[in-house]
């Protein structure tokens, strides 16, 4: 049995993801790092990859959160955490106070007064969030983003993190079956931007369909 690799440059990869070149020349090594590691090198897997991410992260552009919400949204968002409108109105346009709050006692944070919802937040290529999460990254990769979560927000470990996630939810196996909904689902629990999702899928899959090697035997991935 044989697979296709894709050769990524960076003129293909600011196509895929929908940037400028200037920044893709900046996130291909990254990219392929990550890539490489946690093998989604094959174009499914690869397409679907840069489509999740390029959601998550609005383009590669948002590698820390915003939570900037409204009051109105907060209460669509979270109606739990922000039940009525004089709490969101509380809460509301200001980040690091919705985040303690939409994230305490939850993901291995602590109450809203720790502060580690704002310190956990989601960071990276894919978000990864709360202090479970950045453990479970610290332990595997050796990287201290408990003590310095900020590291998340550097395009080397913000790519690699992503990628430890998608290995970690499996969720090559999905994107071999072209699975959008249940990798979508895996992300972030729902269905939440699954037009956009699709729309940047189905771009980055034509990209790299026509970025095929030959084939290769599948221990070399």
């Amino acid at each position: 049995m044989t697979v296709l690799l894709v050769v990524m440059t960076f003129n293909r990869l600011a196509m895929a993801v929908g940037m400028s070149e200037e920044r893709a020349f900046k996130w291909l090594p990254h990219v392929l790092e990550s890539a490489t590691k946690y093998q989604f090198t094959e174009p499914k897997r690869m397409a679907m990859w840069i489509a999740q991410c390029g959601h998550e992260s609005n383009g590669f552009n948002d590698l820390s959160e915003n939570l900037n919400y409204s009051a109105s949204a907060l209460r669509k968002l979270w109606p739990k955490r922000f039940p009525t409108d004089e709490i969101a109105n509380a809460y509301a346009r200001q980040p690091e106070k919705i985040a303690n709050r939409a994230y305490a006692d939850r993901m291995g944070n602590g109450p809203e007064d720790s502060g580690d919802g704002w310190r956990f937040r989601g960071r990276g290529l894919i978000q990864l969030t709360g202090r479970d999460c950045y453990t479970a990254f610290t332990a595997a990769l050796g990287v201290d983003c408990i003590n310095h979560p900020s590291l998340l927000s550097d395009p080397r470990w913000a790519a690699l993190s992503a990628g430890w996630f998608w290995e970690t939810r499996k969720l090559n196996v999905l994107s071999d079956r072209c699975d959008i909904m249940a990798v979508t689902k895996a992300i972030n629990g729902g269905s939440h931007g699954i037009i956009d999702r699709q729309r940047r899928y189905d771009r980055a899959l034509k990209i790299v369909a026509n970025s095929i090697i030959s084939d290769v035997e599948p221990t070399h991935i």
